[in-house]
């Protein structure tokens, strides 16, 4: 397998363990992490599905990459898709649990395995996702740090998306709180190592989630 199919290979597999997990997330009733907030509660408001805003709200993102001149990569169009796609695939499967001991496995599950997911496709190295591009955009533009655009955007569409009617909840602290870690646990085993100024590279710091 050549580098670049591994690299694609390994890209794929993140993205749709991602939209799993981030399936298993919806089905705890737990709460969800801040940008599946805003997707839920904007599907309960349009005639979609979970994923299929989860599609649409990526690919209005990327848009909002043109004035910024942010450059897209394969990783970041895959993103779009294959996330959403995954996401429902997840939904139809998962069967709700009753059992509030059962959902908590649910959202514990969901947030490691979001956290191994995202390190798999951070890792490829093909791209960052089209949330993260705008928030990186938005620090490389105006200067800003990094702490503060993530901050403003993720506050942002977290009380979006509970007006609009997301589940806010535990699940929401908790990915908040510890996906950041899982993914810097994951990513040395995770990440490909690229030839100094190689193309592709998503500069994205082990820290970052980029769905």
């Amino acid at each position: 397998m050549s580098g670049m199919t591994a690299r694609l290979a390994r890209l794929l597999l993140g993205l749709f363990l991602y939209g799993f997990t981030m399936a298993m997330l919806v089905e705890s009733t737990l709460g969800l992490d801040p940008w599946d907030v805003f997707h839920e509660g904007l599907a309960h408001h349009v005639p979609l599905t979970f994923g299929q805003v989860v599609i649409m709200v990526g690919a209005a993102v990327l848009l909002l990459w043109i004035p910024l001149r942010q450059m897209p990569g394969v990783g970041t169009v895959l993103n779009v898709i294959v996330i959403g796609l995954a996401a429902d695939f997840g939904i139809a499967v998962i069967a709700q649990p009753d059992a509030l001991w059962l959902r908590a496995l649910l959202l514990i599950g969901g947030v490691v395995g979001n956290g191994f997911a995202g390190a798999l496709y951070i890792g490829a190295q093909l791209g960052p996702g089209p949330r993260d591009g705008l928030w990186l955009g938005l620090v490389r533009r105006t200067g800003h740090s990094v702490r503060v655009w993530r901050t403003v955007i993720e506050v942002s569409v977290v009380v979006a998306g509970f007006l609009l009617g997301g589940t806010v909840g535990l699940g929401t602290v908790l990915y908040a709180l510890a996906i950041g870690p899982i993914v810097q646990f994951f990513l040395p085993y995770t990440e490909v190592r690229l030839a100094s100024g190689a193309v592709g590279r998503s500069h994205v710091s082990s820290g970052t989630i980029q769905s």
